[in-house]
């Protein structure tokens, strides 16, 4: 199968079997959904889930957390793992948000990528999800197993597998893509024991096991 048309039928198969996907982040504001995409890196989100609400209970707002103490962010985040990066990274984001941004998550990747700890994949996710822009594909260690196994690339960089798959899908797709591939890849399509019987892709994926 000519991969635009294995892209396209792997959309809308996973269109129909995650018709409201949605990130499985908890968040209320764009703000939120950025420290939690953050804290996500090497990181669950259920772990991510049941971290976030004491912070930012604590601080709610960037410049409260950017006023913190490093030892206490550290401390409140040490579950999500790379704290001290992850803390450090944060008090520095929220501390150019709350000046440069008069409080409000920038809504354009430049200004996302300039946030300490923000790489693509994030700035991505943040754009996608919280301000419905679609910048590119989303690609984490579940979507690029997924795209490997799919036959839509058999590059391992994520950003050289993003920019393949957006060749592949139409923009508006980008977003709902990544969030669909992401959730079939963690409650079927798994990395060591992919349950292939029950796949919907099953009949496009070259990789499917009999």
């Amino acid at each position: 199968m000519e991969l635009a048309n294995r892209a396209a039928t792997a959309s809308e198969l996973l269109t129909g079997e995650y018709p409201d996907a949605a990130t499985e982040l908890d968040y209320g504001s764009s703000w939120e959904l950025l420290v939690a995409t953050v804290l996500s890196a090497q990181c669950t989100d259920v772990r991510v889930n049941k971290v976030t609400p004491g912070l930012f209970e604590r601080w709610p707002r960037p410049e409260d957390l950017a006023s913190a103490s490093q030892a206490d962010v550290e401390e409140t985040i040490r579950s999500t793992g790379m704290f001290r990066q992850k803390a450090s990274s944060l008090r520095a984001a929220a501390a150019i948000v709350a000046s440069q941004h008069g409080g409000e998550v920038p809504a354009d990747l430049d200004s996302l990528l300039a946030l300490p700890g923000v790489g693509r994949k994030t700035a991505k996710v943040v754009l996608g999800v919280g301000f419905g822009i679609a910048a590119g594909v989303t690609v984490d260690t579940h979507v690029r197993r997924l795209a490997r196994r799919l036959g839509l690339t058999h590059l391992e960089d994520p950003e050289k597998i993003a920019t393949g798959l957006e060749s592949l899908l139409p923009q508006e797709e980008w977003v709902s893509f990544s969030t669909r591939l992401i959730l079939h890849g963690r409650r079927v399509c798994s990395a060591r024991s992919p349950r292939c019987d029950e796949c919907v892709l099953a009949d496009v994926c070259p990789s499917r096991t009999k």
